[in-house]
């Protein structure tokens, strides 16, 4: 199974030394022997720490805290921190089991004559795997350290894996890269993101991560093009003139033709974020790796909207400008969609199909057409996806979610939701992921599942729930902005929070707008859309909010 894979390759990535490394690997049945090029793992963030050595005659508090700074030195494979330790245990420290990130300074606690624990608050970890998760609220661990005297020093005998940074240490140190993975039926390419030591060995890291398949949450709703154990030939991806060397073992041979082009379109999609990297060169174990035309078109990495917002206004529907006219939809949809007095309504990639949500439940509209598919009270504002489904929840209910037809064929899909008032669920772009936003007894909590499906699109599964950074106060809202990042909104007194996150990244707060927010949704070019409580339009591209222009009685959501 990957999974196991998965294991193996992130004790590969753990055993990546920063020293110069020599390595022949996966040995060919024919020829001689390959040897792998030797690596300088060297910054590429233009910035070194340079941490101190232990110092002669310091107590074991000093040699502890010596020892936690040192951990911004990643040179030499940690060689300053190893120094802190002792000679029999500086080689079975592991530094890359993964990081956690301080909120504040650690606080140190004799428990022992030769033991201290180490108490800290984390704001966020990345494990083994380069899997960031940021604490929703912040979380208190105690790790113990154990001293030995060498030499007549003090010098740690026992540590926990990994290392320990401020978020400043954190921000210079690692870079956000995201792993492409197809959804099922290849017209997508899905991030998965992953956090990296910005140093030369990265494209090496992403490119055995990305072999090693997607994170455990993402399983069944997106696929590899690599044959199951596929893995580097030789421990390093080489860039030679902006392409990226990477050679694999024998298993990838087993590919189809499609299959082969998709690896190619992954890996070069993988490997983007490495500044240095344009093209991407397979070998298979040294031999010319046949390069198969791409059959049919490419997948869509990060699917846009039409810029204008989706409205309903004044018994009109469709796309607004500015200059006061409102586009109406294709073959009469617009019509239908206002004659139901929509409360919600979200509208198909092709304009064709909306789901439309109002006090008598939820209605599928096609063209003219309009079919009631669930009549139940206290829904929420229904999601409509790109494989031909409308997604329909109870408010009261976070452990069922119904996955409608669009002739009313209904499926029922639970969840593991914790307890709570369920506020919003939207289906991103791509059709593999879902958003839910809740009001729970601790605040609002914001989740992203991955949606397993079977062969006909069907779904049948929503994976175990990640949770993401939500605005506080009361939940108001969510909505996907791009193919990684989210948005959710809360009412904080008369004031409005809105607070954008990365699915397996960082979150950040934006300005508070202006007015009271009353729903949301995601614009064009990862822009953000607010209704104001005066009906008004906002949008954020990053900074400010800007008025467009437009008002509208219904905020409609693009598909």
């Amino acid at each position: 199974m990957r999974t196991r894979l998965r294991t193996a390759v992130a004790t590969a990535l753990a055993a990546l030394t920063v020293v110069a490394l020599t390595a022949c690997a996966a040995i060919p049945t024919g020829g001689g022997v390959r040897t792998g090029q030797s690596i300088k793992d060297e910054s590429i963030s233009g910035f070194d720490y340079r941490p101190d050595s232990p110092v002669a005659g310091a107590d074991q508090t000093a040699v502890l805290r010596g020892f936690v700074a040192a951990g911004t030195g990643a040179q030499d494979d940690y060689g300053i921190a190893r120094e802190f330790l002792a000679k029999d245990f500086a080689d079975e420290w592991n530094p890359r089991r993964g990081v956690t990130v301080l909120q504040s300074s650690g606080a140190v606690e004799r428990v022992a004559d030769r033991e201290l624990t180490y108490t800290l608050t984390a704001s966020a970890t990345v494990d083994a795997d380069g899997e960031y998760t940021q604490a929703v609220r912040p979380t208190t661990s105690t790790l113990t350290f154990q001293f030995v005297r060498e030499d007549g020093e003090w010098r740690i005998a026992y540590a926990p894996d990994g290392i320990i940074l401020t978020p400043v240490s954190f921000e210079r140190m690692f870079q956000q890269h995201a792993l492409y993975f197809f959804d099922p039926t290849h017209r997508y390419l899905v991030p998965d993101e992953r956090w990296f030591l910005a140093r030369s060995s990265t494209s090496t890291r992403i490119a055995s991560a990305l072999l090693a398949g997607p994170s455990g949450w993402l399983e069944g709703a997106v696929v590899s093009a690599f044959p199951e154990g596929t893995q580097l030939s030789l421990n390093t991806v080489t860039i030679e003139d902006g392409t990226a060397q990477v050679d694999l073992t024998s298993d990838a041979l087993r590919a189809s033709d499609d299959d082969k082009a998709r690896m190619r379109e992954q890996l070069l999609r993988s490997l983007a974020s490495v500044a240095s990297v344009s093209s991407v060169d397979i070998t298979i174990e040294g031999a010319t790796f046949a390069r198969p035309e791409q059959g049919g078109a490419q997948a869509k990495t990060n699917p846009d909207v039409d810029p204008r917002p989706l409205v309903e206004r004044d018994d009109q529907v469709g796309y607004a400008s500015t200059n006061g006219k409102v586009a109406a939809l294709g073959d009469g949809a617009s019509a239908t969609i206002a004659s139901l007095d929509p409360s919600a309504f979200s509208v198909s990639a092709s304009g064709t199909v909306a789901a439309v949500g109002n006090d008598s439940g939820v209605v599928v509209v096609r063209g003219r057409d309009a079919l009631r598919i669930d009549a139940t009270e206290g829904l929420i504002a229904p999601s409509i996806d790109d494989r031909g489904f409308v997604w329909v929840a109870r408010g009261s209910d976070t452990g069922l979610v119904t996955a409608y037809g669009l002739g009313g064929d209904p499926h029922q899909v639970r969840t593991t939701l914790p307890s709570g008032e369920l506020v919003s669920f939207q289906v991103s772009r791509d059709s593999t992921r879902a958003l839910a936003l809740l009001r729970t007894a601790d605040g609002p909590a914001l989740y992203v599942m991955a949606i397993t499906r079977e062969a006909d699109g069907t779904p049948t599964r929503l994976g175990p729930p990640v949770r993401v950074q939500a605005a506080s106060g009361t939940a108001v809202g969510a909505a996907w902005v791009n193919d990684s990042d989210v948005v959710s909104v809360g009412r904080v007194d008369a004031d409005t929070e809105v607070v954008r996150s990365t699915v397996g990244g960082q979150s950040t707060p934006l300005p508070t707008p202006d007015g009271t927010a009353t729903a949301v949704t995601g614009g064009s070019g990862a822009s953000i859309l607010l209704r104001a409580s005066d009906g008004r339009v906002l949008q954020s591209t990053g900074g400010r909010w800007d008025t467009t222009g437009v008002s509208a009685d219904v905020l409609g959501t693009q598909r």
